[in-house]
This record gives C-alpha cells, sequence and structure tokens, in this order.
C-alpha cells in the first residue's frame, strides 16, 4: 500500500512539473531510477511501448510504469496520480477561462515555457538515443539498433510510411539483425 501511496505521488509530482507529452519522460526516468523501481533500460523499454499504445504518453507510461512496480494497484495509483494534476488544472481553467484568454501575464509566461519545452524534448532526444542506440553515456554503439532507425526514418519521411507498419517493419528489422536474444547491444 505505501509504494501504491509513493507511485502516486511520484507521478502526482510529473503531473504537476511537466508539460505533457515527451516532457514528461526525464522526469518518468528520474522518478523510476531515484525509487530504484526501474533500470534506464527498463524506462527506455516503457517508454517505447507507451509510444506504440494508443493514448496519452504520460497516462501510458504511468499505468506501464505502475504496473511493472505494483501491479495493478500500483498502475491504478500511478495513472490517478499523473492524471489529477490535468484534471485540477483543466477545471480551474474552464473556470477562469475569459481571464487567462485576455491576459497578458499569460501570454509572456506562455512565451517563456514554449523554449523550456523544446529544451526538454530535445532532452528526451538525446536521453533515449544515448539508451537505444549507445547502451547508456559511453556504451558501445549498437549498429543494429542505428540501422533499424535509420530505415525505420526513411520509410517514414521518404516513403510516407504509417507508424504501425513502421513500428511492424522495426519490429522484424531487430528480430533479423538481433535475433531473440536479451536485448544487449550488437
Amino acid at each position: 500500500m505505501m509504494l501504491c501511496l509513493e507511485l502516486f505521488l511520484s507521478f502526482l509530482m510529473i503531473g504537476f512539473t511537466s508539460f505533457g507529452g515527451m516532457s514528461m519522460i526525464p522526469l518518468i526516468n528520474d522518478q523510476m531510477l531515484s525509487h530504484g523501481w526501474m533500470t534506464a533500460s527498463e524506462v527506455a523499454d516503457i517508454v517505447a511501448i507507451a509510444e506504440m499504445t494508443p493514448g496519452p504518453l504520460g497516462l501510458n507510461c504511468a499505468t506501464f510504469a505502475g504496473a511493472r512496480t505494483a501491479g495493478m494497484a500500483g498502475a491504478l495509483a500511478a495513472s490517478a496520480g499523473v492524471l489529477f494534476p490535468s484534471f485540477t488544472v483543466t477545471m480551474l481553467a474552464a473556470v477562469f477561462l475569459e481571464k487567462f484568454k485576455k491576459s497578458r501575464l499569460m501570454s509572456e509566461a506562455l512565451y517563456g515555457i514554449r523554449p523550456v519545452c523544446i529544451g526538454m524534448i530535445f532532452a528526451v532526444i538525446i536521453q533515449q538515443s544515448m539508451a537505444n542506440y549507445a547502451g547508456g553515456l559511453f556504451g558501445v554503439v549498437s549498429w543494429s539498433a542505428v540501422v533499424i532507425g535509420v530505415v525505420s526514418l526513411v520509410v517514414l519521411l521518404r516513403f510516407k510510411w504509417s507508424i504501425p507498419k513502421t513500428i511492424v517493419l522495426a519490429a522484424v528489422l531487430g528480430l533479423v539483425l538481433c535475433g531473440f536474444d536479451t536485448g544487449l547491444p550488437v
């Protein structure tokens, strides 16, 4: 029960201090690692699964991380924690919508928040690239992962493949290039 409360509070903090989507990943990673609930590789796996699953990234990550950490009760606690801030802010915004819409202070605050979000997205890209392609900050480069990433990028951008088709292609390439191994860099 205490673990579920910790999950709820961790994801409550994530929900209140992030701006949703990719900006949540560094916070989720930090919480999972600092509590010893997951390794960096497991967090990368959770993020990959959350990206492939329909629904909001933050909620999917919370649900999967909570389930991985404390089963169904953990999934519910983490999901409730990450949803509560959005629900609260949405309800407050609905009440004060007219004041927010015309507020110069709000416009200036959002002007400052946008670059922070972009910086956080770049941090996620670097962090996930290191976890997926180099096995950590100074790890050995996984050339098979690099090939899968480049091929996926090409079929997405050049040939306009859909995301589900690209995911299937990446999975097949992973099985062909890496086999059914433990996931260590090849």
